[in-house]
């Protein structure tokens, strides 16, 4: 792995059972993954220095995923996170979806993976590597 290019994979390790790239382009990576036992495509698009946002084309969620860095006033780096999620072919607001809402904001869901990938980006810009 080429340690100057700053991946999910090298956030979150254990996260993932496999990644296979499909397509590469500057802006933009589609690929194939396993998260959490189910298979899914995502398509990750890059703002430089700035933003990626994981699309989720296929598996059991659909939407967006967004992970903005940014510098406040002191210099300090900071990762702003939101998403547009949905269970696909489920009932918009139903039991289903409630409880996926809750795995995703409990201490093991995305909140927690934030809070890895900012830990990690901060290890990352201190050793000069992103």
């Amino acid at each position: 792995m080429n340690s100057k290019h700053a991946t999910r994979a090298r956030f979150w390790p254990q996260g993932f059972a496999h990644v296979a790239r499909s397509l590469r382009k500057a802006l933009h990576i589609s690929c194939g993954k396993q998260i959490g036992g189910k298979d899914l495509r995502e398509i990750v698009t890059l703002e430089h220095e700035s933003r990626i946002t994981f699309f989720q084309a296929d598996g059991p969620r659909e939407g967006a995923i967004i992970n903005e860095l940014y510098e406040d006033e002191d210099g300090a780096l900071h990762i702003r996170f939101y998403c547009y999620m949905g269970l696909r072919a489920k009932q918009p607001n139903g039991r289903e979806e409630q409880t996926e809402q809750a795995q995703l904001a409990s201490e093991h869901g995305y909140k927690a993976a934030l809070l890895s990938t900012l830990k990690r980006t901060r290890e990352l810009l201190a050793e000069g590597t992103l």
